[in-house]
Parts: C-alpha cells; sequence; structure tokens
C-alpha cells in the first residue's frame, strides 16, 4: 500500500478468486477463497459476500479449516504470517509470524498445534527452490506470536497447492514435482521416491501436474502433462509398488480432488469438463461438461453435498450433485485488456473485455459481476493458433442509450475482418440490445472511437478513426414505435487530411469542436458543417493522446507526443499554451470537474499527476504508484460527493481514479477518512439489539423508524413496556458458541440470573394487592359521579323536558359494563386501520 498524506492506493475490486483452490465448510453454507490481499467468505446458497477478512499485507497464498475447529480457519500470505480467523463472524483471532515468504498450507487432523507450509530454500522470492516444513504453532494470550519452531519435512516440493496432498487422514504426505513422486510417512519417518521417464514411447508427457490421495484407502492419484490419470498402490514398498492408468482428458489434468467416502475421484482441465470416475469401476465416468472455462482447481466439502470447481476466467463454480447450482464470477482481465477502461452511464458499472469474445459489466460498489454481454456471438473454439473475432473497442454515449463496438480478426493468408456493431438499451430487458451491424466500415483497422457527450445534442453521433487514413462521422437515431423500415445509422461525413493515418478523436464537452490527430498534426472541426477550423502543428512527433479541457478549462486542448512531451494549446488563440517534457503513458479527463489525470513513465515504475491546465502547480502528484505501466484508467462518478477539506484530496470529491496495472490488477485511490468509514461499517454486526439485521429488516427499517415516532404518544400509553432481559443473558447470547465455556458451568449462573428473590417476591405480590385496593375505590368514586350525571338531566329546564322523553337512568350493571369496555387497548384498531 503507497500512502501521500490522506491519499493511499489500494486494490478495490476485481482480485482474482481463482488463484488458490476455495474452500467449502463443514455444513456447505460458506466458501472461503483466496483474493488477493484478502479471504473473501461466500454464501453458497446466495453467492454474495459474506465477510471480507482483511489484515495481510501481501498476497494471499492459502486458506484450510483448521481440523480442530471447523468454524476457524488459517490463511498464508507472502508477508510472512499464518492468521487465524473465526469466519462466521469475519473476526482475526490469531497471528503468527513465521519469517519467510508462504506459497502454500497444508493441515491435518492426526497433527495437533502443527501446521504444514510451503517456503522458499532461499529467503529470496525470486528463487525456484521450495520446501515443505512443519510449523509448530505455540500456545500464547497474545494475538500476534512468533513461530521460529520449524522442520523441514520434504526438501524438494512445487509451489503448486494441488501437488502436495495429506493421506489416511495424515499418516503420509505426497508430494509430486516434475518427473517424480515423493511419500513420506511420518511414523516410519521414511521417505518413497518414484520417478517417470520425461516422455513415453507414444509422445505422452508423463510431467506431474497435481495428486490427491484416498481418504480410505492406501491409493494416490497424480494428473500428468499428457492427460493421462495414474493410480499408485503398494507405495510403501521401493520396488513392489503399482499403478494403473486411466485416460479420458486430451490436454493436461490441472486439478482432481477424491469425495469424502472415496467413492468417486473428480478431474478437470482445459476442456471446462468436470469428470467424475467410480474408484470402484474406472470404466464408468459421469461429465458435466460447458463450464465456461478451463477448469484449475476442484474441492469437496466435507460431509460430500457440494463441490465447486474455479476457472480460468475469475469463476467458482459451485455443484450440487452433478447440476451447477451457484456461480461466483470475479473480474476478468486475461492477460490484457484490448478494450479502455469505460464506465456504463446507466449502471455506473466497470466495462471491458471478459470471456473471449464478451464484454462484462462489473459493479465497483459491490464488487460483483453484473452480467456478460456477448458481442461476438459466435462459439469460441479452444484451439492453439485458430484466429478468432475479438472485441477492441467500445463507447458509450452520455445517456447511456446507446453502445458502439468493434470487433475484429486477422488472418494469415487473408485480409482482416471488421465489423462495426450498434447497441440500443432495451429498457424491458434491462440490457443492450443488437441495433446494426455495419460489415468493414473502414478498409483497414480502427485506431479510435468516440461518441458526441453532449447533454443537449439533438442526435447522436459516432466518430471512428482508421488506418486507411479516414475518420467517419455516424448519426444514429432510434426508430419511431411504428416504423419498422429505414436505417438507424448513417455515414454523415468522412474526413480526411493531406494522406496522414488519425490516431485519436475527442469532443469538446458541449459537443461543438472535434479533435483529431493525423500522426503529427492536429485538426479541429465543426461537426455542425463539417469545417476545418484550425490545425495545430507545434510538436514535431505523433499525437499519441488528446484531451478536452472542461468547465473553467474548457478552452484548452492537451496531447502528448511520441518524443515524451505534454503540450496544452490554446483554442481561442490556436497557440500552444505550454509544453512539459514527461514520458505519458495515458491522460484522462475527470468528466465532472476541470481536473486532468497523467500517468507518466519513470525508472521502470509510474507516477500520478493530477493537475488543472490552467494553473502551473499540479493538484495532486504520487511518486511511485505501481511497477510497470500504466495503459488503462478510468474515472467512475460517485454515487455520494465526498467532502474531503484537504487540498491534495478534493479531486477525489467527485470521482474515482481506477487503473489497471501490468499484472492485470485493479486499483484505486481513496482517502484515509474513507478507508475508515468502510471499516466501521464492515464491522457493524447488528444494528439493533434486538433485532438481527436481515434484508426485510433493512427493507422496513426506515418504515418502523418513521411510524415509531407518530405512534409513540398513543401507544406508549396503552400498552405496557416489553420485558428488558439481563445484561448477562444478552451477552450470553451474542457470543459465538465456540468460544463460549461449557453448558455445565454456564446452566447455574444462566439459571440464578432468571431466579427472584424472595423480599422481590413479597413485594411483587404486595403491589398487585394494593392496585386492587386502589381501583375499587376508583370504582365507587366513578359510580358516584355516574349517578350524579345520570341525576343532572332531571334538574333540566321544563321546555327540554317537555320535548324530549326523559332518559331511563343505567343500571350498576350497565354501569361497571361501560367502565370495562373504557378500560380496554384499542391500540390494535389504530394500527389496522394505519396498515
Amino acid at each position: 500500500m503507497v500512502e501521500h498524506g490522506d491519499i493511499r492506493v489500494v486494490r478495490r475490486g476485481g482480485s482474482k478468486i481463482n488463484f488458490r483452490q476455495p474452500v467449502i465448510t463443514n455444513d456447505s453454507r460458506l466458501l472461503l477463497c483466496a483474493s488477493g490481499h484478502s479471504v473473501k467468505v461466500f454464501s453458497t446458497s446466495t453467492e454474495e459476500c459474506v465477510h471480507e477478512l482483511r489484515g495481510h499485507t501481501d498476497l494471499v497464498t492459502g486458506v484450510v479449516v483448521k481440523p480442530s475447529n471447523h468454524l476457524q480457519a488459517y490463511s498464508c500470505s507472502l508477508d510472512g504470517t499464518i492468521r487465524l480467523w473465526d469466519f462466521t463472524d469475519g473476526i482475526l483471532i490469531k497471528t503468527y509470524d513465521i519469517g519467510y515468504s508462504i506459497y502454500s498450507i497444508h493441515t491435518s487432523a492426526f497433527h495437533k498445534g502443527v501446521v504444514f507450509t510451503v517456503t522458499s530454500t532461499i529467503s529470496d522470492k525470486k528463487s525456484e527452490s521450495f520446501q515443505l516444513v512443519a510449523v509448530h504453532l505455540p500456545q500464547s494470550g497474545d494475538q500476534l506470536v512468533k513461530a521460529p519452531e520449524l522442520s523441514a519435512v520434504i526438501s524438494d516440493v512445487s509451489s503448486n497447492p494441488g501437488a502436495i496432498v495429506f493421506g489416511r487422514g495424515g499418516e503420509y504426505i505426497a508430494s509430486a514435482n516434475g518427473l517424480h513422486l515423493e511419500v513420506f510417512f511420518f511414523k516410519k519417518q521414511k521417505t518413497y521416491r518414484f520417478f517417470l521417464k520425461k516422455d513415453t514411447k507414444t509422445g505422452g508427457k508423463n510431467t506431474f501436474m497435481c495428486v490427491a490421495a484416498h481418504p480410505k484407502d492406501d491409493c494416490i492419484a497424480t494428473g500428468h502433462e499428457d492427460g493421462k490419470i495414474r493410480l499408485w498402490r503398494n507405495f510403501n514398498h521401493q520396488k513392489e509398488y503399482t499403478y494403473s492408468t486411466l485416460h479420458w482428458h486430451s490436454n493436461a489434468v490441472s486439478s482432481m480432488c477424491f469425495t469424502p467416502e472415496g467413492t468417486n475421484l473428480l478431474s478437470g482441465g482445459v476442456e471446462s469438463v468436470l469428470v467424475q470416475w467410480r474408484y470402484n469401476d474406472v470404466s464408468q465416468r459421469d461429465f458435466l461438461p460447458r463450464l465456461g472455462a478451463a477448469i484449475t482447481h476442484i474441492a469437496v466439502s466435507p460431509d460430500g453435498a457440494l463441490s465447486c470447481t474455479s476457472h480460468s476466467d475469475n469463476k467458482i463454480t459451485i455443484i450440487q450433485g452433478i447440476k451447477v447450482s451457484a456461480v461466483l464470477q470475479g473480474l476478468v482481465t486475461g492477460e490484457s485488456v484490448e478494450t479502455d477502461l469505460m464506465v456504463d452511464p446507466r449502471s455506473k458499472a466497470l466495462v471491458l473485455n471478459g470471456k473471449p469474445g464478451h464484454l462484462q459489466f462489473y459493479s465497483l460498489k459491490r464488487d460483483k459481476l453484473l452480467y456478460n454481454l456477448d458481442i461476438v456471438q459466435q462459439e469460441y473454439i479452444h484451439e492453439l493458433g485458430l484466429q478468432q473475432f475479438k472485441v477492441v473497442k467500445v463507447a458509450f454515449d452520455a445517456s447511456g442509450n446507446w453502445m458502439a463496438t468493434v470487433e475484429e480478426r486477422k488472418q494469415k493468408d487473408a485480409e482482416q475482418e471488421l465489423n462495426l456493431k450498434l447497441w440500443a438499451f432495451d429498457e424491458q430487458t434491462q440490457s443492450f440490445v443488437l441495433n446494426t451491424t455495419v460489415a468493414d466500415p473502414h478498409e483497414s483497422r480502427i485506431t479510435a472511437m468516440c461518441f458526441c457527450q453532449a447533454a443537449a445534442s439533438q442526435t447522436t453521433m459516432l466518430i471512428s478513426a482508421s488506418e486507411d487514413g479516414h475518420f467517419k462521422a455516424w448519426q444514429l437515431r432510434r426508430l419511431a414505435p411504428g416504423e419498422d423500415d429505414g436505417p438507424s445509422c448513417l455515414c454523415d461525413f468522412v474526413g480526411a487530411y493531406r494522406g496522414l493515418v488519425p490516431h485519436c478523436c475527442c469532443f469538446s464537452a458541449d459537443g461543438s469542436l472535434l479533435a483529431v490527430s493525423f500522426q503529427e498534426v492536429v485538426t479541429v472541426w465543426s461537426p455542425a458543417s463539417w469545417e476545418l477550423l484550425a490545425t495545430l502543428s507545434q510538436p514535431p512527433k505523433a499525437i499519441r493522446n488528446l484531451c478536452f479541457g472542461r468547465l473553467s478549462c474548457s478552452k484548452y486542448l492537451l496531447g502528448t507526443t511520441d518524443d515524451h512531451l505534454l503540450c496544452c494549446w490554446n483554442l481561442l488563440t490556436c497557440s500552444l499554451e505550454w509544453s512539459t517534457s514527461m514520458d505519458i503513458s495515458l491522460l484522462l479527463g475527470d468528466p465532472l470537474t476541470e481536473n486532468i489525470a497523467a500517468f507518466c513513465c519513470h525508472a521502470g515504475s509510474t507516477d500520478l499527476f493530477v493537475f488543472k491546465p490552467s494553473e502551473p502547480r499540479p493538484v495532486f502528484s504520487l511518486k511511485a504508484v505501481c511497477s510497470g505501466k500504466v495503459t488503462h484508467a478510468v474515472f467512475a462518478p460517485r454515487e455520494e460527493m465526498l467532502e474531503s477539506c484537504e487540498e491534495s484530496s478534493q479531486w477525489l470529491n467527485h470521482s474515482q481514479l481506477y487503473f489497471l496495472t501490468q499484472c492485470m490488477d485493479l486499483m484505486t485511490f481513496t482517502t484515509k477518512a474513507e478507508e475508515e468509514k468502510l471499516m466501521a461499517s464492515s464491522k457493524q454486526l447488528l444494528i439493533d439489539d434486538s433485532v438481527a439485521m436481515t434484508p426485510f429488516y433493512l427493507l422496513l427499517g426506515k418504515h418502523r423508524k418513521g411510524e415509531s415516532g407518530a405512534a409513540a404518544s398513543g401507544e406508549s400509553a396503552g400498552r405496557p413496556p416489553l420485558p428488558q432481559g439481563s445484561g448477562a443473558v444478552k451477552e450470553l447470547l451474542r457470543t459465538p458458541a465456540h468460544v463460549l465455556p461449557s453448558t455445565s458451568f454456564l446452566c447455574s449462573m444462566f439459571v440464578k440470573s432468571l431466579l427472584v428473590s424472595v423480599g422481590d417476591a413479597r413485594s411483587v405480590e404486595s403491589k398487585p394487592a394494593e392496585e386492587e385496593m386502589e381501583s375499587e375505590k376508583e370504582e365507587e368514586d366513578s359510580e358516584g359521579d355516574m349517578e350524579s350525571s345520570a341525576s343532572r338531566p332531571e334538574r333540566g329546564s321544563l321546555a327540554r323536558r317537555s320535548a324530549e322523553p326523559a332518559a331511563p337512568p343505567l343500571t350498576k350493571a350497565q354501569l361497571r359494563e361501560l367502565r370495562r369496555v373504557k378500560k380496554l387497548d384499542h391500540s390494535w384498531l389504530t394500527g389496522l386501520l394505519r396498515s
């Protein structure tokens, strides 16, 4: 984490959830997975993230459930610590400092107080030699504990956690690395090694990829690079071992796992198919195909009710039986992002490349994938060297009603194929629907594309620039409800400048100007008449980025060049206002303020400068934001504006800046106050002491608060107060059950808290008697009052007595009934009428 005063650079969403094998809890209700610097806890039924366990300062490399307590879990990280969590409440219990980077963690019920970790043999992260060590966790009451007692178990192991497994409850441990399999027996303290040749006579590759151990029998299953699976037996003898071979996978077996009873063996690979082998009859197989992407990890719950698979597209699929019950989808980044980072104006979601041929709409606030949109609409074929369509450009208009995409495919001996697609937003489906497809909109590759973002514009205009030396203006219109024919996209203008190749284009904030760069010349056009207004050719090298100023800085146009210059032109005078030497990899403007963000490469890292074109001093600057070059970033408007008073962080009040590193990590800038507010909201477990925080309670919370103020005066007098429990009982109910003392110890204390002393009981009995005597006196007084009030009409005027017949006097029984009705509580009727 990088800090600069009040500003921090943090990971915010988009971390990989497929980096390590996930863990399903004993009751199959929760799923734990490593995600960047934290551990995420998901609900297997609702797919929601219940907790995010934060505390590690480096990449989390493993998660396992504690064998002696199934409500706690260990996590390890490259920061050299092992942390013990109560994952049901999201609480950090203890931290063990190992002192070495940890690449994976393994536990066994057979070894109490000991965890097994994989560390490098040399204290250098670049080392490729690893060892399996046993870490003895000391018993201490402190939260931070040093664990210096380490003992080596196997010297040459793989850093892949799937290549190490315990067998028969922890009696032995098997490790596969390269072309050898090593089995270590703890009781005998003896190691057996088995070797395979690199290649078979038929061309098979025998490299070990993963390993699994049968929970009850002495059987080890190993997956290999050529797609074969070997079942090893009699491996407790160096020369009498045997193995049988299974083969279905066409490529490397990436992961395997036995079911808890050992009846089935699950395997997966790049075919995106989960294969279930019968252990007693391996000729029988069941398949779960079309899981979407290559399988990287397989896990099964301890009760066998659920299984899950991790996939290469940052997805976890939860399987119940032979059907998919839930899907946890993370941000798909892959090896590169072809499109720029965009923000959907409607959903405020981050939009970029997802699965091959798709666009993903990812919610930054919820850190969850909203949906995938199939752009290419063709089946993806997993074959090396096969050129397929890929999405390279995407753009949105200001209202979010239109989206434009560009897809291309380059064949070796054929011309490049291009498709420009226009998508209209459908209110009924709440998604984009294909409206128009323009085949070969240009004769060569499209270099830039942008919409006119002016809110007051009558029509929607799209600009596309290409390597063929032209830029085109497309007019978009929606068809009327009764209009079925007629084009919805028309090419309104084709522009060029002296045969030069256009590289980038952008509109001004009000849409009155269009800037297009033709190599080292910047041309300024009027979209209303398509007249060339001005040419700016001050820099000697080609222009890489263009950006108009906004609000008070709308008269400025900024651009970067190949010779590491940042130039600012004044459009009123058509002259160069200022320039500075900077190697800028990315230049973008905040759509809500005058601020411009520039990512500058320097000494193998990237610096950030935030400035206003009209001011010489930067608003904010930060050195070494990340290593490598930043080529993708976006300003995302905030739903609620921050109220930061410090000058260095005011540029984050309206928008939040996100960027992608070379390692495809999504990073953002945040303030300390914002982080503290986020941590405080995550730690709030209950809103009310007496009511649990459920979605239904959150929905009706405001309604109840509004009614309580209006009905407090009437209901407080009529209804008796609810009995309040003692503090000890409340604390007993709040505390998690697994950290409470034994029931026998709590029983006597709990019963005593419910008992009432003899003195208190007598006082309680005397109070009803006194209240009864007072009520009898009140009844007598009320009888006298009612009799006197009944006799008053008889002493009235003679005229009234002659006009109306006299009412008969009430009997004593009627008076008692009337008093009883008056004492009834009618507040329920008020609530009924109000509802």
